[in-house]
């Protein structure tokens, strides 16, 4: 099998549809919203105009250590040409909120409760895709020692990363999209 599949004018990297993977937020407690870096989630530029207007049905379900970071600083910044979230202490997205021991995604928090129409930005809903750009988009998995429960995991439910990934793909590419690479992984 090549290393990269090829779907309309998107390569993604074979890990993506041969790696098991399920996330279960039980046990990584929410790590992708928390994880040490230098750099937060990826942004796209359309995003950042969305965020704004939402922003204010969002912040109510942050801390104030947090809307202090977004009043302050603002919720994004940009890196070495890269736009991306800002986090607290180079590890909490501006965005995460804790419900007990598990942080989760404020903005999804909105969605869910039917508040605002944008579920999250998109490299946090494809996660652990990342998309990289070389004169087109190639998707990858993006491995991270605290998401190793959630290869166990995948290993339970059979699902690859594309599959658990299923509505993020469609939303990013669309529906038909995501079924060619669904025929590519039964083949």
């Amino acid at each position: 099998m090549n290393n990269l599949i090829e779907i309309g004018n998107t390569l993604i990297n074979n890990d993506v549809v041969t790696s098991k993977f399920t996330c279960n937020l039980s046990k990584c407690k929410g790590a992708c919203c928390t994880m040490e870096g230098e750099y937060g989630a990826p942004l796209r530029k359309s995003e950042i105009n969305i965020i704004e207007n939402i922003l204010p049905t969002v912040k109510k379900y942050l801390s104030k250590e947090h809307i202090t970071k977004i009043d302050e600083s603002g919720f994004w910044e940009e890196k070495d040409d890269q736009l991306m979230i800002s986090s607290l202490n180079n590890r909490n997205c501006v965005f995460s909120y804790n419900e007990g021991d598990v942080a989760k995604c404020a903005i999804e928090k909105s969605f869910f409760a039917n508040e605002i129409d944008f579920r999250k930005p998109i490299s946090c809903h494809l996660f652990p895709i990342r998309i990289n750009n070389f004169g087109g988009e190639i998707l990858k998995y993006e491995k991270y020692k605290e998401c190793e429960t959630a290869l166990i995991e995948g290993e339970k439910t059979d699902l690859s990363v594309a599959e658990f990934c299923k509505d993020s793909l469609i939303r990013a590419y669309d529906e038909n999209w995501y079924y060619e690479l669904v025929k590519f992984i039964e083949d």
